[in-house]
């Protein structure tokens, strides 16, 4: 497992051990990105502030980092995943820009002031057939979470149950063998001029 792109383009990473965590293919990864970086809808990852759920290896968020994003938070329950995303983060001198926290990414607190600002792109990844994408989902927009025009990617199974997202609107919804990403933005957010914007007050 490697990073695709960017600044760090084809520095190895580290992956949990054990059968818990399933690392996002790097080939889903790449495609993935192309996305975010030439669909009209999308916008610079450059200095971004990026939430990465269900972390694991925080393969996700470090390819952000790698890409150009200012800032990423990791969050995964499992102390096996915080321990290799913290041992990535420091192999490829990231510490700065990043912080891990093992909370549940289902029952995700209110974002407080000691989290900064709202997220711009967020990415929910979480174990396939577990139905953990829904609750995760409502978590993250009842929890003041995100940005105006935030992205959210969220990874399923091919074949798993969609989740229910009535806080958010479908852009893409796309597959790649077995992985299935669906990109988000909060309901009711306009797309203009090619750009995703906060709807008029």
């Amino acid at each position: 497992m490697r990073i695709v792109a960017g600044t760090l383009r084809g520095r190895t990473l580290v992956a949990p051990s054990g059968a818990s965590t399933r690392p996002t293919a790097d080939r889903t990864r790449q495609a993935l990105f192309n996305v975010l970086e030439h669909a009209s809808w999308s916008r610079a990852l450059k200095d971004m502030r990026v939430l990465d759920l269900f972390a694991g290896s925080g393969a996700l968020g470090l390819e952000a980092l790698s890409r150009g994003a200012g800032f990423c938070l990791f969050v995964d329950k499992d102390a096996g995943a915080g321990a290799a995303i913290e041992a990535n983060l420091q192999r490829l001198d990231l510490a700065g820009r990043a912080r891990v926290e093992r909370w549940d990414a289902e029952r995700l607190p209110a974002r407080s002031a000691a989290q900064g600002d709202g997220f711009d792109l967020v990415f929910l990844d979480p174990p396939y057939r577990a139905d953990l994408a829904t609750p995760a989902l409502a978590a993250l927009a009842e929890g003041d979470w995100l940005t105006a025009a935030a992205i959210v990617a969220v990874e399923l199974g091919a074949r798993d149950q969609p989740p229910v997202t009535p806080s958010f609107d479908i852009v893409v919804d796309r597959t790649w063998g077995a992985a299935r990403v669906r990109f988000l933005t909060l309901a009711g957010l306009h797309i203009a001029e090619g750009k995703a914007c906060a709807p008029p007050p």
